[in-house]
């Protein structure tokens, strides 16, 4: 594989493009600026000895000669001394008087810096000039127009030779710092690369679908922070295959059981000589299994739509105490039948914000869990109020209580008491508390040995007049005719 295909080399070249970037820009701002900072203070240190030169004392004459720059102007330089004189042309000097040199030099006739002097007399004039390759830093001050003109002058070789080892010590500086990053580096990224290699094993194991071995990486950058969330994902992921698993197993079971029970009483129709009471019998109990799975079937479906949010609830105002009055008008006979005393404590209308079918389907399966799980002669109690800016609905059983450690699973999907034998899918409670939160509401849970109360509680609609007492059920409206929204 070409290298810097990997995360490790591209990680190691974008390393080495960033150190290599920033010797550039040391050696582009270092090296020039000593160099100038060099130059500058040698151009300085001349300048400021030309102007004490040129105010010592001078031959009685005036003139400026090769003893003058000798004994005078010399001692102060510390460079090189050239009186230059005016000739009959301009732009022309002619070197008089040449200290150290023991004669005089024709290299500096008409040197630019005199030359400058001269047409700027009496101000120091500086520059850099370049003579036989070599780089000289000189200063020249001209007595008048067509006067002397005393050139300093000093070779910058040292100077030069300083910046040039300084040069040489950056690139190799630079190329040993390089391969250092080069170095470092790979070995950095190719840690950071086995790392996202053990994030991307751990990913292929939970698209496989196994999920139990941890995702683990305790360091606290963004690498860890990305695992640890892989980790929270396998765990979902796990919870949700076993929630699959369970409903499938739950699914067919309770398909299952009225299934066979179908099929054992056709069978026995079918087969048998049955005198009309057994036959009156078996009709019966094959109605009651096919309304089981009716209802399994509207649960589940309900369930998959919920899982899909699909499932849209209405946003209307409807009184909450009418659907006590409905649950009380059903269900009663069905108590009577299971030796349940149903009772609805009556009161002011309770206006709510929601979705008047759900919140009637919400309300039977309350009421059918009181009736279900709780023994013969309980009473089961409906009650509908306003309480701290909420409307509920309220089912109140006198049973023998939910236990402390069940109470956190009662809404969860299959659910069923342990030891319990009560008929039912396990879904009611779970699909009621969906829908409670789909109308921006929930179900309360309070329970003790002698009282079992679960609460739907609503928004409450404080700005609608309550509507009027509700037609019985068969002529009741259907909901929406002032729906407002959905969600």
């Amino acid at each position: 594989m070409n290298p810097l295909r990997t995360v490790g080399g591209r990680l190691a070249l974008a390393l080495l493009v960033v150190v290599a970037g920033a010797l550039a820009i040391v050696y582009v701002v270092v090296v020039p600026s000593y160099q100038r900072s060099l130059v500058n203070a040698r151009l300085n240190g001349l300048g400021q000895s030309l102007t004490a030169i040129v105010k010592l004392p001078r031959l009685p004459d005036g003139t400026l000669d090769q003893a003058w720059a000798e004994d005078t102007a010399y001692p102060l330089a510390d460079a090189r001394v050239v009186v230059l004189g005016y000739l009959c042309c301009p732009a022309l000097l002619d070197p008089i008087a040449d200290w150290p040199a023991r004669h005089l030099s024709r290299d500096v006739v008409d040197d630019p810096i005199a030359l400058r002097a001269l047409r700027h007399p009496r101000r120091v004039v500086r520059g850099v000039v370049t003579r036989n390759e070599t780089s000289y830093a000189e200063a020249a001050y001209a007595l008048g127009p067509q006067g002397r003109v005393v050139l300093l002058s000093s070779s910058l070789q040292h100077d030069l030779t300083s910046v040039g080892v300084v040069q040489r010590r950056v690139l190799v500086a630079g190329g040993i710092a390089t391969a250092f990053a080069i170095l470092l580096g790979y070995g950095l990224a190719t840690l950071f690369a086995r790392r996202i290699r053990r994030l991307e094993a751990a990913a292929e194991r939970i698209a496989d679908g196994r999920f139990d071995l941890p995702v683990v990486d305790d360091a606290p950058d963004e690498l860890g922070q990305l695992a640890r969330a892989f980790d929270r994902m396998r765990l979902q992921l796990a919870s949700l295959d076993r929630a699959r698993r369970d409903f499938i197993a739950n699914a067919s079971h309770e398909l299952r059981t009225p299934l066979f029970s179908l099929g054992g009483f056709l069978e026995l129709l079918a087969g048998e000589e049955l005198d009309p009471e057994t036959t009156a019998e078996f009709l019966l109990e094959t109605r009651e299994q096919v309304s089981r799975l009716q209802k399994l079937a509207t649960d589940l479906l309900d369930l998959s739509r919920l899982d899909a949010e699909s499932l849209t609830v209405a946003r209307e105002s409807f009184d909450l105490a009418a659907i006590g009055e409905v649950l009380e008008r059903e269900l009663r006979a069905r108590a009577e039948a299971a030796a349940h005393e149903l009772r609805l404590e009556r009161g002011g209308p309770v206006p709510a914000i929601g979705d008047e079918d759900r919140a009637l389907q919400i309300g039977r399966a309350l009421v059918d869990n009181a009736l279900v799980h709780t023994p013969a002669g309980t009473t089961v109690v409906i009650r509908a109020a306003l309480d701290r800016g909420r409307a509920t609905l309220s089912v109140v059983d006198d049973g023998p209580g939910i236990p402390l450690a069940a109470q956190t699973h009662v809404f969860e999907r299959f659910y069923r008491l342990a030891g319990t034998v009560a008929p039912g899918s396990g879904l009611g409670l779970a699909i009621a508390s969906e829908l409670a939160r789909l109308m921006g509401g929930r179900i309360a849970l309070e329970s003790r040995p002698g009282s079992t109360r679960f609460t739907l509680e609503l928004p409450a609609d404080v700005l609608e007049s309550p509507p009027p007492s509700p037609l019985p059920a068969e002529e009741r409206p259907r909901a929406g005719s002032r729906r407002i929204a959905q969600v």
